[in-house]
């Protein structure tokens, strides 16, 4: 297998990056722009494996979409409504966004549209969603009896989304509720939506509420996200600018926060679309210093305290302030984070499992973790075909010697380039 080994900076790291567009708003843009009434460019496109599957994917549904790689722009020509192709196979990866998103856009044509992933994707359940499409018209089956994860066929002639009202678990995915609202302007009657239980991850739904309704939808909803109403209404055309990734973010942050340097990460700010841009004001309760400017955020690096934290809405950069702890003066507890188990792997084990491989004694509870401060001795961190395991582990070998990262390639799900430009902004060429 192959990896990289970190060497340990001999300076705090310094410099200001712009990290590539966010994976979250790309993705929800293509969905949105295939259903609008006309063709919708975007810019700040990000390039990776997650937003190529969606890209191939619309095409196979028919849909015409014009890629410039080199200018990071994208224009897909909606349809209204209109899914082109009769039929489809649609191969998904470990996407769980496009596996999402894409079945209930599926829900919408008068088709066959079968969808698919490698096998960890056939593990991840996907049976609320399916679920909560039925009553409103969709004709949705699993290939393996008894089964809640892909593969599933979306059968438009034998019902298509139409409309009406349903509910939807909220506790294992906020990408179920993301994926049944986006789709809802395109039916053809008012969609009533209620979430049952608690909600998780908040803020991806406020990005996708605050993305419908620039897109020209009409959305009303309650402060607590505890049920939506959504209007007939098609998305129009026009142009999208894509923010940078806060997700991806969160590792130069860390960056400055472990080795007592300064990062500015440019095109994001407080009021971002992405709530994952609170993970740096989780760095200023370790001890960091955080400006908040318009267009762009600052994290200098103090002396690290361990903390009590719920990182439920900002689960994707719990396995950052993971690593991020065991350079801290006391154990750090992250909770209320028990769906990031869904994700492209266990994330919680996994954790756990890599920080005792590296010697730091970690503690996996039923809804989250537990680090303990430690040195970390030289380790292959096993990365289990997951971006954010490689990514935010790269982060120990930036104080210690003798981390590899096996498999680095896997960042290429959100981040290709991603070493690269930790690299660079070690060395000090990003400025």
């Amino acid at each position: 297998m192959t990896f990289i080994e970190l060497q340990p900076v001999t300076t705090p790291v310094r410099g200001v990056i712009r990290p590539p567009g966010s994976k979250s708003i790309t993705n929800r843009a293509m969905v949105m722009a295939a259903l609008a009434d006309g063709p919708l460019s975007m810019t700040g496109v990000l390039d990776s494996h997650d937003t190529r599957v969606m890209v191939e994917s619309l095409r196979r549904l028919g849909f015409t979409v014009d890629q410039d790689l080199a200018t990071c722009r994208c224009t897909v020509h909606g349809q209204g409504g209109r899914i082109p192709a009769e039929s489809a196979d649609l191969w998904l990866e470990n996407s769980g966004t496009s596996i999402r998103f894409l079945t209930s856009l599926c829900a919408l044509g008068r088709g066959t549209y079968r969808l698919d992933g490698v096998e960890r994707m056939r593990q991840r359940p996907i049976g609320d969603l399916v679920r909560s499409l039925k009553p409103l018209g969709a004709n949705i089956r699993f290939e393996k009896p008894n089964s809640d994860c892909p593969p599933i066929v979306v059968d438009g002639r034998g019902g298509t989304l139409q409309g009406g009202a349903t509910s939807i678990h909220g506790e294992i995915s906020s990408q179920f509720l993301s994926s049944l609202i986006m789709a809802a302007p395109a039916c053809g009657k008012p969609v009533h939506v209620t979430v049952e239980g608690d909600l998780v991850s908040k803020p991806y739904v406020i990005m996708t509420l605050q993305m419908m309704q620039a897109f020209g939808a009409s959305v009303q909803y309650p402060d607590d996200l505890s049920s939506f109403l959504i209007e007939p209404r098609p998305y129009c055309g026009g142009t999208y600018d894509i923010e940078p990734d806060a997700s991806a973010a969160s590792y130069f942050f860390g960056a400055a926060a472990v080795t007592g340097g300064s990062v500015t990460v440019t095109g994001l700010s407080r009021h971002a679309l992405q709530g994952d841009v609170g993970f740096a004001a989780a760095l200023e309760q370790m001890g960091c210093e955080v400006s908040w400017e318009s267009d762009r955020i600052t994290v200098t690096g103090r002396p690290l305290h361990g903390i009590d934290i719920d990182m439920n809405a900002i689960s994707d950069t719990a396995q950052t302030l993971s690593v991020v702890a065991v350079f801290a003066d006391s154990p750090t507890t992250i909770r209320n984070v028990g769906h990031m188990r869904h994700k492209e792997t266990d994330r919680i084990a996994a954790v756990v499992a890599e920080l005792t491989r590296a010697g730091i004694q970690a503690d996996e509870l039923a809804g989250g973790l537990r680090i303990h401060p430690g040195t970390p001795r030289p380790a292959e961190i096993q990365t289990y075909d997951d971006h954010r395991m490689a990514m935010s582990f790269s982060l120990l070998g930036l104080k210690v010697p003798g981390i590899k990262i096996l498999d680095p390639g896997c960042t290429a799900k959100t981040y290709p380039r991603y070493f690269e430009d930790l690299a660079a902004l070690c060395a000090g060429s990003l400025s």
